[in-house]
């Protein structure tokens, strides 16, 4: 009478419906999905952040190469002897600046070389494919009656954008012609990417003083990363 007694209250318990089942399922799905996602969303957005933490360090390095070599910017009493030459080439609508200069630097570009201290060092951008790339040619030991050459590496890659602007006490120019065989007063350089996961292009601008260099070392006087979208992103010149 015991077991029967336990057998009736075990089986007079209602069990769980068809309709039951298929919501808690339902529910369950639910909630999987929304995990998903949101783990989804939150490793593109890890990945987007990687980018455009990459995309802004090649911009700050280039910035910063280029900033180290016209400040150490090589003067001669002399100025045949200092080389300063600043061209710009139009491409799809867009200027694109090559610099070359004369500095002073202590890394040797060849380790088992002989070399002095002055270097010709040049920018420029590169295409190719469906990539952009900033080169930097180092030339030790240069020599104006000899055919340019020395050594060529990549400084940063997609970069979109490399302008150079000069200012020669009254306006802006973009160019600076080897003929004038002077310094500018003022450059303004200016490095840009659009490569990184987000709208708008990071850019990197700054000046160098060239005057200033005359008495001390030459001055950066403006150095700022920004984040530009849209049409903003492209300078007027």
């Amino acid at each position: 009478m015991k077991g029967l007694r336990i057998k009736k209250m075990f089986t007079g318990r209602p069990g769980f419906t068809l309709v039951e089942i298929l919501l808690a399922s339902t529910i369950g799905a639910f909630v999987a999905l929304v995990a998903v996602g949101a783990l989804k969303a939150v490793s593109v957005s890890t990945e987007m952040l990687d980018s455009n933490i990459d995309t802004a360090a090649e911009v700050r390095y280039a910035s910063k190469i280029i900033a180290t070599d016209l400040v150490n910017l090589y003067r001669d009493s002399d100025l045949i002897n200092t080389k300063f030459v600043g061209a710009v080439d139009v491409a799809d609508e867009t200027m694109v600046s090559s610099l070359t200069v004369y500095t002073v630097s202590r890394t040797k570009a060849r380790a088992d070389q002989p070399e002095a201290d002055v270097y010709e060092v040049e920018y420029f951008l590169l295409t190719e494919e469906d990539r952009s790339l900033l080169m930097r040619r180092v030339w030790p030991n240069p020599d104006k009656d000899v055919e340019p050459g020395g050594i060529l590496y990549v400084v940063a890659e997609n970069i979109d954008v490399f302008q150079v602007r000069y200012f020669d006490e009254e306006e802006w120019q973009n160019e600076w012609p080897e003929e004038l065989e002077s310094v500018p007063e003022l450059a303004e350089v200016t490095i840009a990417s659009s490569r990184g996961e987000q709208k708008g292009m990071i850019i990197e601008s700054f000046i160098v003083n060239f005057v200033r260099s005359a008495g001390a070392q030459t001055d950066i006087l403006e150095q700022g990363e920004q984040e530009q979208t849209g049409d903003e992103s492209n300078r007027e010149q």
